[in-house]
């Protein structure tokens, strides 16, 4: 599949998330499948372009294409900005966030919020569309069934984006009254694949190759977006990309394939955050990988108490070893995180 000039590996992507959704986390899950993967958000306050924060998400250094970049905020005008200040620093692709359902965000009518305010949320879109089209750039858009309940409006906003020059949709199947509770509903984003002709993409729930094969059946969704459940089991894009070329279910990997993969992520981590930073925020990433393995929860408690990266590092090399000693491949799943997404952080 295609988003404009841009030919996909497959129609498995990476979802963006806050806190999580890093340069080196989107190059882990690329490498294990991902045939697309999209950035955590940038704010467009160009005030806060000079922070720490946003300099290390607008860093692309040495990630393979295409390199989508999500911008977030409720000026047309300022968005329009955001998405030129990111295509000068590599975008390819400028996405669109009108799904984020976090209270800091929506309470300043950003992300979901958005959705209730049809004009302003068009006016945003052919503003962005009107900064990147002269570029050759794409402009894609992920949003969520509605505001809430009574007010599911995707498929009106869906038709009017497309007009306007979106080039493809993501839809979570949960209002933004739903945050990231009870079950995605695929209805609405069945609905907004037979409304418009730009490629869908169906996001929320997905945690199993099966799964995603479902899914895709039934709203004839493009592809599928896989976000929480890829928290510490990022060679879930190669097990769904698999199944759904296949049929056939691959073997889980084996323990040490996810000692090297693991080991390999901090040393990146540590090298885009520094030694303070990145010891602190490596913390959830190993968390989500051990959970569900033997001393998982034990040795977890016992990292966080760790304040030196090369004694992190160590502590997850010695533990997964010991736990190669007793097992040959990881379990067949491992239950994702409901409370994965950290509190996104509008300030940076």
């Amino acid at each position: 599949m295609n988003i404009g000039p841009y030919t996909l590996a497959n129609n498995v992507f990476a979802a963006p998330m806050a806190g999580v959704t890093d340069r080196p986390f989107r190059q882990l899950c690329k490498a294990l499948g991902a045939g697309y993967a999209v950035s955590e958000m940038v704010t467009s306050r160009r005030d806060l372009w000079n922070s720490l924060k946003t300099s290390r998400r607008a860093d692309h250094t040495g990630e393979p294409g295409p390199i989508a970049v999500q911008i977030a905020g409720t000026d047309a005008a300022m968005m329009a900005e955001a998405a030129a200040y990111n295509i000068d620093r590599g975008a390819q692709i400028i996405d669109i966030n009108m799904g984020c359902p976090a209270k800091k965000v929506c309470n300043k009518w950003a992300g979901s919020a958005l959705m209730q305010d049809e004009a302003l949320a068009l006016q945003i879109v052919q503003a962005v569309v009107g900064a990147c089209a002269p570029r050759g750039v794409p402009v894609t858009l992920k949003m969520r069934t509605g505001w809430c309940q009574a007010h599911r409006n995707a498929v009106t906003l869906a038709r009017a984006f497309e007009s306007a020059g979106v080039q493809m949709l993501t839809v979570h199947g949960r209002t933004r009254e739903q945050g990231y509770k009870g079950q995605a509903e695929y209805d609405t984003i069945a609905a907004v694949k037979a409304a418009v002709r730009v490629p869908v993409v169906a996001n929320g729930d997905i945690t199993t190759p099966h799964k995603a094969r479902e899914v895709l059946a039934y709203t004839r969704a493009d592809a599928v977006m896989i976000g929480r459940a890829a928290q510490g089991r990022p060679w879930i894009f190669r097990e769904v990309a698999h199944y759904l070329a296949t049929g056939e279910q691959l073997a889980p990997p084996l323990v040490a394939e996810v000692r090297r993969l693991l080991l390999d992520h901090l040393l990146d981590h540590y090298a885009l955050y520094g030694e303070f930073t990145g010891v602190r925020s490596a913390r959830k990433h190993i968390g989500w990988y051990v959970r569900a393995l033997p001393g998982g929860l034990a040795f977890r408690d016992d990292m966080n108490l760790l304040e030196d990266s090369a004694a992190q590092w160590r502590a997850v090399s010695d533990y997964m070893e010991g736990l190669g000693a007793v097992m040959d491949r990881m379990p067949v799943a491992a239950p994702a995180a409901m409370d994965c997404e950290e509190p996104v952080e509008t300030t940076a």
